[in-house]
């Protein structure tokens, strides 16, 4: 089941078919635990409707009340990046204690207004010199903190700024433009499987300049501690949306610049492609 939103609906994809509702709201419709059940509740009683296809050649970033918050140091591959970027600051063993800890590293990364979604472009800082997308597998978790469907994230990074010393991360990682969400909100029905891929592709101009992928159970946490830890203290009451870190890392001599078309795809969940603007 893949939930989309555009200018003025919310629609709904399952088992081939497309169904809308004017009474459905985004918040209230997928802020809900045992989202997928509940919304098959809700196709019993209206027909799918064909032409719902061409509004899906124009989507918005799949958010409304949500806030956009990211986990870090969840790979071993980012640790060692981390742990490589910040190594002049003294920041080095920094990251590997947070790889290990039993408390993950969350922080803040975007309000609904800043993130862009598919086709929109996301940014880089003018005052950062090495940049790079960090693809991500995002979860949405409804109000009552139960994971209940997966995006696809990118959570664009200055590495330069956050390696000169990690107590600036607030602005390495937040700025308008900085988190690309979408295509859509996948809702299995149950846990998303380990075996998933993540791939990601940078095109400039005719050239590939970079392709990797992982699959997310390299992942050292759980999607549920993830979450349990960002609730923990705190009440979303349109539900949150948590990337849960990157296993991809380009190296240390790519930067991103203007005009580079990031496409990242997760399996089941779609692609998500967005170009660097100004």
């Amino acid at each position: 089941m893949h939930i989309f939103k555009t200018n003025d609906k919310v629609i709904v994809k399952y088992a081939g078919l497309l169904y809308n509702s004017p009474d459905w709201n985004w918040d209230s419709f997928i802020n809900r635990e045992t989202l997928h059940s509940e919304v098959l509740k809700d196709l019993q009683n209206i027909s799918a409707n064909p032409l719902l296809a061409h509004n899906l050649e124009q989507l918005c970033t799949p958010i409304a009340g949500q806030e956009i918050w990211a986990s870090g140091v969840t790979y071993l591959r980012s640790m060692d990046a981390r742990m490589e970027e910040s190594k002049d600051a003294g920041g080095g063993d920094f990251y590997a204690r947070v790889y290990s800890a039993e408390r993950p590293e969350i922080f803040f990364k975007s309000s609904a207004s800043r993130a862009v979604g598919p086709g929109g472009s996301v940014r880089i800082r003018k005052d950062s010199k090495w940049n790079v997308p960090e693809p991500e597998l995002v979860l949405f978790i409804c109000s009552a903190g139960t994971i209940e469907g997966y995006l696809i994230g990118n959570d664009m990074s200055s590495r330069d700024i956050e390696g000169e010393n990690p107590l600036y991360l607030p602005q390495a990682k937040s700025y308008d433009g900085a988190a690309a969400i979408g295509p859509c909100l996948y809702v299995p029905g149950t846990s998303i499987s380990p075996d998933t891929e993540i791939q990601i592709e940078i095109s400039r101009g005719d050239d590939q300049v970079f392709t990797d992928a992982i699959l997310i159970s390299r992942m050292k946490r759980t999607h549920q501690e993830l979450a349990n830890y960002l609730f923990m203290e705190m009440s979303f009451p349109a539900g949150a949306y948590l990337m849960t870190g990157t296993g991809i890392v380009p190296s240390d001599s790519f930067t991103l610049n203007y005009g580079d078309v990031i496409a990242i795809t997760i399996s089941n969940i779609g692609t998500l492609t967005n170009q660097v603007g100004k």
